[in-house]
């Protein structure tokens, strides 16, 4: 079957998704139950963003951008619009699981779809790792008699029981944790507010947004710079995209739990760290200065202003919340495996369902992901080495992504007519921007996600070859 046939099976509407698709797609073993509604869609892209995300890169985005930090997020969330944009374009007319592999097979071809799976897996596979090591670490400083690594490993074995239970149990559970999350978020800004009306503001109050003067006048390449960094606390956002097939209702629904999880994270970002510059008493020079300030500096200001309950309150929310977003992440990486193994792009085990549920490749991506986070925590340096592999990952899928709305819509011509904004100008601007970003990136992402894709190149080319083979 030709690339664009493939294309066309996966654009042609909800409705034929449940149809037979290449084989085995309509064999009841390979699909999965829809059973999520739009709360749910909401609550797995918030659990994998995680409303306080800000929290541990406040100080580093505070140097970095001169003081102007709000700022930082507010461009950031603009940026990251382009990518959800897309991704409302392309699951449209791709309601499948699978996300970008999806799309990319779609609008660019079956080769590029893999590359972009595969690239996507670094995010989807990995990032889940961070997320769980954060909660081992945060959980070790409450129990310290506790290695951190046994809490990591705790912490997988219990949300991966979780997923393995079902979609919509794993939601359910996951919006008492949200609502948590977001009522300690809640708590600080009305702690931080009244703080502010008592005993005023630490820097001035257009400080947050313009940069608090202490490392000369305002610079937009400094928050510029910062922004490339901001970015990665969206992560996540985008495997909304992955429960497609899950969806009651229609894809609609998931291009707008794309957008508004994206709004609302924007504006939980922006309000967080606009009240936390106003409190931070240390200056942007400073924290620039002394980087092993950057670390504590958003809880430090919560401890010199409002006082170390609040701290403590927060740091067992970051607990709880890093272990499910770990599970939404595991729940997408199970989705993407799924869709490989579908279209044995992967071993065909991974598109085996039970009760609706994709287990096997649930399970194969917790085992990856115990693994490296376990190995993780017991190295000092662990956190650095997966932070540095998933971002490039990610942001090579959203590249693609963005390419793929240009493929479908203005090469292939897949789905009615061409509107030159929404499917040219804006995933090119948003391409731009990612690429833009992932030169902003550490050496070491780079050096490590070239590796990747050679690697996925070369597996690409055995499968090519081994599909003439049999033709022949």
């Amino acid at each position: 079957m030709s690339d664009t046939g493939t294309a066309a099976q996966g654009a042609g509407g909800e409705h034929q998704g449940n149809q037979q698709d290449q084989g085995d797609r309509g064999d009841r073993e390979h699909r999965l139950k829809r059973s999520l509604g739009f709360r749910d869609l909401v609550v797995y892209g918030l659990l994998f963003i995680a409303p306080m995300a800000p929290v541990g890169v406040f100080g580093t985005l505070d140097a970095k951008s001169h003081g102007a930090v709000a700022l930082v997020y507010l461009l950031a969330t603009v940026a990251m619009a382009f990518t959800a944009f897309s991704y409302a374009q392309m699951v449209r007319v791709v309601p499948q699981a699978g996300s970008v592999f999806a799309y990319a097979r779609a609008g660019l071809g079956n080769g590029t779809g893999f590359i972009a799976g595969w690239m996507a897996m670094l995010d989807y596979v990995l990032i889940p790792a961070v997320a769980y090591l954060f909660s081992g670490i945060a959980m070790e400083a409450l129990v310290p008699e506790v290695s951190r690594w046994v809490w990591t490993a705790i912490a997988v074995v219990v949300t991966t029981l979780l997923n393995l239970w079902g979609v919509r149990a794993a939601a359910r559970v996951g919006f008492l944790v949200l609502a948590m999350e977001i009522v300690v978020l809640l708590v600080f800004m009305v702690a931080a507010v009244v703080v502010l009306a008592r005993d005023g503001a630490e820097r001035g109050w257009l400080s947050p947004l313009t940069g608090d003067g202490t490392q000369g006048a305002f610079a937009l390449s400094a928050v510029v710079g910062a922004v490339s960094v901001a970015v990665l606390s969206y992560l996540g956002f985008d495997a909304i995209a992955s429960f497609a097939e899950e969806v009651t209702g229609g894809s609609a629904k998931v291009a707008r739990a794309l957008l508004f999880c994206l709004a609302l994270a924007g504006v939980l970002f922006i309000a967080q760290t606009y009240l936390a510059a106003l409190l931070e008493p240390v200056s942007s020079a400073r924290l620039a200065a002394e980087p092993e300030r950057q670390g504590a500096a958003f809880y430090d200001a919560v401890d010199a202003s409002v006082g170390t309950w609040l701290h403590d309150l927060v740091a067992v929310s970051k607990a709880i919340g890093a272990a499910f977003a770990a599970l939404a992440g595991q729940a997408a990486a199970g989705r993407l495996l799924f869709a490989m193994g579908r279209d044995r792009r992967l071993p065909k085990a991974l598109s085996r369902t039970y009760s609706g549920v994709p287990r096997v490749a649930l399970l194969v991506a917790a085992v990856i992901t115990m693994v490296a986070a376990v190995w993780a925590a017991r190295r000092d340096d662990g956190l650095d080495h997966l932070v540095s592999v998933v971002d490039v990952g990610a942001l090579t899928a959203f590249t693609l992504l963005h390419a793929s709305v240009v493929g479908w819509f203005a090469i292939r011509r897949g789905s009615g007519p061409v509107s030159w904004w929404r499917h040219v100008l804006i995933p090119v601007l948003g391409a731009a921007i990612t690429v833009a970003v992932i030169v902003e990136a550490s050496r070491a992402a780079q050096v490590v996600g070239a590796i990747w894709l050679v690697v996925g190149l070369a597996v690409l080319a055995v499968q090519a070859r081994g599909r003439r083979a049999t033709e022949a």
